[in-house]
Order: C-alpha cells, then structure tokens, then sequence
C-alpha cells in the first residue's frame, strides 16, 4: 500500500490543474487521487477532458490519463476519496468561497490558487519561506467552520512574488517606500498564443485588479497575527503598474525602494545571497536549495533565461543600484505558474504536513 497522501485537483482541467498533475507526478509525499472539474468533464477521463486542451510542454502523466474526473460540486464524493485538495477553480468569487468552505467542513484541507479567500481574516496567505507562522490560524478557523481536521489555506497573488521575497530580506532595514512595476505571461491570464492571437508583438498596460492585489497582499503577508487572525502591516506604502507581455510564462518585476536605515550594497546582497525560510530548514521536497539567486551581469535576470532556475521554484534578482529618487532599484523575475501558482501551492501543502496540519485521514 503507498504511504503517500493522496491529493485531488478541484479544476484539474485548466491550465494551473494541469500545473498540479505535472508536479505531483513522482511526487515523494503526495499523488494524485482525484481530479475535479465542472459537470461537462465529468464522467470522462482526464485524458479525454484535456484532449485538444493540454497546455504544457511535457506530455500527461500515465499515472492520471485514466483518472475519471469528478463533478467538483459533489463535494462529499470528491472528499471522501482524498486527504487533501488543491482547488484551482474558474468561478465566481462568492462561488469559489462556498466551495472551498464546502470542502474544508468536510474535513479536507483545501489549499488554494484561486484569490477569493485571500482577505478572510483567518485563513493564512502563505508564501512558505516568508511567513509560515501565519499558519497558526488555522486553529481558530477550525472552530469558526466546525471542523477538526478541515482548514483552507491560500497562496497569493502570482506577481509579487518576483519582488517580495527580495524586499522581505530587507524587512530590518525597515522599507518605506516602494515602486514596483510588473511584466506579466500570458500564462498568468491562464492562456498561451494559440489562445491568445492578439498579445503577439503587443503589450497591454491594463491586468484587472492586478495593481490593488500587488500593493495589498505584500501587507497581508508581512503582517501579525492576533487573536486567532491576520493583521495588515502598516508599512512601507507601495505602488503598482502591471503590464501584460507578450512572453509564455514568468513574471519579472523592476523595483524601486526607500528604506528607514538604508544599507549598503553589500549588505543587500549578503542578506539575498544568505536568506533561506523553513522550507529550506525543513528541506521541503519542493524548495528551492537557493530561493534567491542574484546575477552580477547587467542584462540578467530574463525571462526566459531564468524563470526556471530552481526548477522554477526559485526567484532570480538584478541590476542592484543606488538611484537618484529612492535609496536603490533592482530587477526581480519569478516563474509564474511554478512558484506563483502550482508549485507554490505544493510547497505549501509540504509546510502545512511537515508541520502535521495535514495527515491521513
């Protein structure tokens, strides 16, 4: 009998579902045990409800071809076959609450992709390596929902983590102000240039709700937790301008930031090259050895270059200089689908069962 957890992909059809069968073939914790979608791929197996739709550059795993993919509303069905879920859902945001909540009463941890439970007070928004404590409301949100076992957790918006990690190295030279202004894949928008004729040779200026959730969530994420829930930091102020570009996947960033106590240089990069999270501690499956890896070359880091390194799990930083309007500037770049969506998802589910929020049920 296999000792691993056995996970199911609520919307395992579209582009970041197919993301989670990609990753978790071969897993070493996890495999997939369920796949989910809407009622018109149910009853087919996911070889057929992808068929014409695959979206990746690797082939579908024979471990899921024969898969017979689930309605994902009949939540007790799909829960009671798995220890977890991934839920990567294209609905409604009220729609997507109630689903996911569905799924946690049931005793399922839910870890989610999808935005809409990002702002509930107790329901942590991870990014693994930055703020695992956040997890500890979990506990007041079991007893908000009634369950024992049953939780969500979410990861955050795609973009910002090709500028947060660098800042949150920083965070004892107490930022004040940042600018950061983002390149954006098509991927991110769930679609490549098959589907998307118009982004070739182009640039669209507008990603809707992309700036509000670039300048909001770093707060969330560099928050406290107080009384079972998650409190906002105050500080610093940012600001956003998020531009979608015509690239399949990574999201690269250029930022600019003031600092209470401004370091030197070499102390910024002495804090990039050295940092490392609890998923390195724990040595997680999915961490990167090195979450950040900076380039001396001037015209690094690109995205298609290096959106991969570390598997796609890592972030890549550059062009580190003092600046004549704020203390410095730099370029960061992260893989979009991999460490913004999917992967970083898995790694939260890694978190969640080395630290035993996640077990057989």
């Amino acid at each position: 009998m296999s000792q691993k957890l056995k996970a199911g992909i609520v919307g395992g059809t579209g582009m970041v579902g197919q993301r989670f069968v990609q990753l978790l073939d071969g897993h070493p914790w996890f495999e997939v045990a369920s796949i989910a979608a809407s009622a018109g791929s149910a009853g087919k197996t996911y070889e057929e409800a992808v068929n014409g739709r695959w979206k990746l550059d690797t082939p579908i795993p024979d471990a899921v071809k024969q898969i017979v993919v689930q309605d994902a509303s009949k939540v007790e069905e799909v829960a009671g076959g798995v220890d977890f879920i991934f839920c990567a859902v294209d609905m409604k945001k009220d729609e997507i609450k109630a689903l996911e909540e569905a799924y946690a009463k049931t005793g399922t941890p839910v870890i989610s992709n999808n935005s809409a439970h990002r702002w509930t007070p107790d329901i942590p928004m991870v990014i693994p390596e930055i703020n695992p404590g956040h997890v500890a409301v979990i506990e007041s949100q079991r007893k908000r929902l009634g369950t024992k076992a049953g939780f969500i957790a979410v990861k955050p918006n795609c973009s910002i983590q090709s500028y947060v990690p660098a800042l949150n190295a920083l965070l004892d030279f107490k930022p004040t102000q940042v600018v950061a202004s983002t390149y954006q894949a098509i991927s991110g928008a769930g679609k490549n240039f098959t589907d998307w004729p118009d982004m070739l040779d182009n640039v669209i200026p507008y990603i809707g709700g992309e700036e509000e959730k670039s300048e909001q969530e770093p707060l969330r994420i560099w928050g406290s937790v107080e009384g079972g829930q998650i409190v906002k930091a105050s500080s610093p102020l940012i600001t956003t301008q998020c531009i979608r570009v015509p690239v399949t996947d990574g999201h690269l960033a250029t930022v600019f930031a003031s600092f209470e106590k401004k370091p030197s240089k070499d102390e910024i990069l002495a804090r990039w090259l050295n940092f490392k999270g609890r998923p390195q501690q724990l040595e997680l499956p999915s961490a990167p050895k090195q979450f950040i890896t900076y380039f001396e070359e001037e015209n690094r880091p690109q995205t298609k270059l290096d959106r991969d390194i570390e598997r796609g799990m890592g972030v890549s930083v550059g062009r580190l200089r003092e600046d004549s309007l704020y203390d410095f500037k730099f370029v960061g770049l992260s893989h979009n689908t991999l460490r913004g969506a999917a992967g970083g998802a898995v790694l939260i589910a890694e978190l969640l069962k080395a630290e035993g929020y996640i077990q057989p049920k």
